[in-house]
């Protein structure tokens, strides 16, 4: 499969800004919809708009079901051990949030600990942190190297006897390396310390098995997954969700309801709460069958060579500084790029490039510890996907050395 039938399955790529090719290099933020994720979900809110898991009619039998078959698509994907361990949520941020409450509240007391890295994203980091507050239990960090890999010689002694989780990124959104999280695990199970995996870049470049990454949580949103808008999934061990509490109360996650005793539903529909956005969620298993088209060989050489190109150029640009350099070979990288330019405000850079097409990120990415630990105020970042391709990776060299001109 070559690239360009990959990009006509996108119907917005086929736009101009500014009278411009539309390039699109902010996929780490939000990827592109397929048709296919298109009519899913169109279909599901123009024929079969009803209330999930309740009624016995037809349109809610067949909204039911394209939810649930959704689940088994994800299932499939992480190769989880059971479809009652994939549960579905809002996006990676409220599977973060419910998994921090429900695991604090079974298992964190005051005095415990709870272990993240200095490459987190925020929503990998706060909920631990109010969690804490909470329980008064104490945060620690495992911090970078100068180069963005995490430290793990010293992980071992971040562990003691009143750790209870730990929460690390699969690829951090601001680096693009891949971390060794199946490392992580190990060293933390041994000292019997669960594991959280934030998948949120991981899900999309990774080839996911929960189960031989024997990680205790994994969670990834749907909408960088080229999924629609508002969903997410946690993928959790059965032993730890079947002694967890709901994170939230209401419709669909209880058994018996009485004013003197509540009891709650089995998994996974102990943890989905009230109406679920069905139609949304029905589209992960159409952005799943798209993502299986991706491992065509000639594609993922194509996609390697472009991921490459931009690594060296950008590296031997003295007036660039990237962040996320591999310390062996490019494999350990995703395609994305985050970097300053010295004496040039990384948001002008990207309003210059967005007037000629280029749509990339600027700011702090949602990960100010990473800022500080490399002494800046925010980056510029450009995440590629599959559907980019080589020639528009050439552009962004263009535009980028043309806009660097202009501010310097």
């Amino acid at each position: 499969m070559v690239v360009n039938e990959i990009r006509n399955m996108f119907p917005v790529l086929s736009r101009k800004v500014y009278g411009k090719d539309l390039a699109y290099f902010d996929n780490a933020a939000t990827s592109q919809r397929p048709q296919s994720v298109i009519d899913m979900w169109n279909k599901i809110t123009s024929e079969s708009n009803a209330n999930i898991h309740r009624a016995v009619h037809r349109l809610a039998d067949e909204a039911t079901q394209a939810y649930e078959n959704a689940r088994d698509a994800v299932k499939d994907f992480l190769n989880a051990g059971s479809r009652e361990e994939v549960i579905f949520t809002s996006g990676t941020t409220a599977s973060i949030n419910l998994v921090a409450y429900s695991f604090g509240e079974a298992f964190v007391h005051e005095g415990d600990e709870v272990i993240v890295t200095e490459a987190e994203h925020h929503s990998n980091i706060v909920p631990w942190q109010l969690m804490c507050q909470r329980k008064r239990a104490s945060l620690k960090v495992l911090p970078v190297d100068d180069s963005g890999h995490l430290r793990m010689d010293l992980l071992g002694s971040l562990l003691t006897d009143r750790t209870r989780i730990m929460a690390v990124t699969h690829i951090s959104n601001v680096l693009g390396i891949v971390n060794p999280v199946e490392e992580v695990v190990r060293i933390c199970h041994e000292r019997g310390v669960p594991v959280l995996v934030d998948g949120a870049q991981g899900a999309v470049h990774c080839k996911v098995d929960v189960q031989k990454m024997d990680c205790d949580f994994y969670v990834f949103s749907g909408h960088k997954l080229y999924a629609a808008t508002g969903t997410g999934v946690l993928y959790g061990k059965k032993k730890w969700l079947d002694q967890m509490p709901p994170y939230m109360g209401g419709g669909e996650m209880v058994g018996n309801v009485s004013f003197k005793e509540t009891t709650y539903a089995p998994l996974p529909m102990k943890f989905e709460a009230g109406t679920q956005n069905f139609a949304s969620a029905a589209t992960l298993k159409p952005a799943i069958e798209f993502i299986n088209l991706l491992n065509d060989n000639e594609l993922v050489k194509y996609n390697d060579g472009i991921r490459d190109y931009l690594l060296e150029t950008l590296m031997k640009d003295e007036r660039i500084r990237l962040f996320g350099v591999p310390r062996g070979t490019s494999d350990e990288k995703i395609p994305l790029f985050s970097f300053v330019v010295e004496g040039v405000h990384h948001e002008d850079l990207a309003l210059i490039l967005d007037k000629m097409g280029v749509a990339v990120r600027s700011g702090q990415m949602c990960a100010e510890p990473l800022m500080d630990r490399f002494g800046v105020t925010g980056m510029l970042r450009a995440s590629l996907a599959p559907y980019n391709t080589m020639e528009e990776a050439e552009y962004f060299v263009k535009c980028l050395n043309r806009a660097i001109d202009m501010l310097m």
